[in-house]
């Protein structure tokens, strides 16, 4: 089988976790990549030892020996892109968050409905074994029916992120959000797109919300404390409690690495801990599923990852956040 081929449009920091992932994984390369920065560009592939340069990102998509594209620009970019790339018949790997607007949704929507691709967000956590192991246990009852999942991710990116990239809710509430989801969607009885949605928000100097806080409930049985921040700190939780018990990650859940761990306990009870050990990070196996995908001519990844309709279902609760949070 013909060895798989990646384009790189964009050359910032998640472009260099990606890169090193497919070295690590071993089955495709990166022959091409594209920047609007030259020197930059120049850097990168130097260090990636990536054959092809271009400032042009429409000829990286259209080039014959490109087989994926994979798309790390700005938010408010990839719904352009994505469109492209479909039109070209090429396989699709797009940063989170998908887009930053519904409409925007919709045109990646119509896009790969019209152009059958291979399409996957980069929401690389979800690819990781201990995303697994954690739907596994809440699947057993461990902690009983669910009842309240809160999930906070702050970190200090805002002198990083693009203005135009809708903030922090796109660029780091999307990891709790898309947890919360997974949780509720794969673990209980209720519609993920039914849900009640209040929030609060603090605006940035760029304008965009910079931290917020918003709070979900399905059929009054479930809710959902989500918050992120974006100009101070580095610091994930994620707890889920349950009518039984609780369990609590004590590594991060959206940049799992070799080693993670989250305990679990009945309520009063012992708390058992619980190891997952891997073979190397959540981009590292998001480059391996996306492989198996793409050889087995798929349009789609497995569950636990986001599928499209997925993705489209997490940006309308990502949207209905960003309204709540700049009207409070």
């Amino acid at each position: 089988m013909k060895s798989l081929n990646w384009g790189f449009l964009g050359t910032s920091f998640i472009s260099s976790e990606m890169a090193s992932a497919i070295a690590k994984e071993g089955r495709s390369q990166i022959i091409a990549a594209a920047g609007r920065n030259e020197e930059r560009l120049m850097a990168f592939t130097q260090q990636h030892q990536i054959e092809k340069s271009y400032t042009d990102f429409d000829a990286l998509i259209n080039d014959s020996d490109v087989d994926i594209v994979y798309i790390a620009l700005p938010n408010h970019l990839h719904h352009i892109y994505v469109e492209k790339a479909a039109k070209a018949g090429k396989a699709i790997l797009c940063e989170k968050s998908l887009a930053v607007s519904l409409e925007q949704t919709k045109v990646v929507e119509k896009a790969l409905a019209e152009n059958p691709v291979f399409f996957a967000e980069g929401l690389m956590y979800l690819h990781h074994p201990v995303i697994n192991k954690l739907l596994e246990l809440l699947k057993q009852g461990v902690i009983g029916n669910i009842k309240q999942v809160n999930a906070s991710y702050c970190a200090a990116i805002s002198e990083f992120v693009n203005s135009q990239g809708g903030g922090a809710i796109y660029n780091l509430g999307c990891y709790p959000a898309s947890i919360a989801y997974r949780c509720i969607e794969a673990v209980t009885p209720h519609s993920v797109s039914d849900y009640a949605l209040q929030a609060i928000g603090r605006k940035g100097t760029d304008g965009n919300i910079c931290e917020t806080s918003a709070s979900l409930n399905f059929d009054d049985s479930v809710q959902v404390q989500l918050h992120c921040a974006e100009d101070y700190g580095t610091k994930s939780s994620l707890q889920i409690l349950g009518e039984k018990g609780y369990l609590v990650f004590d590594s991060n859940p959206w940049l799992p690495q070799e080693q993670n761990s989250f305990h679990y306990a009945e309520y009063e009870g012992q708390e058992t801990v619980v190891n997952v050990e891997a073979e190397g990070d959540a981009f590292y196996y998001q480059v391996l599923q996306v492989i198996d995908a793409v050889e087995q001519n798929k349009f789609s990844l497995a569950h636990p990852q986001a599928t499209l309709a997925d993705s489209i279902k997490i940006m309308d609760w990502l949207v209905k956040w960003q309204k709540h949070a700049l009207a409070h």
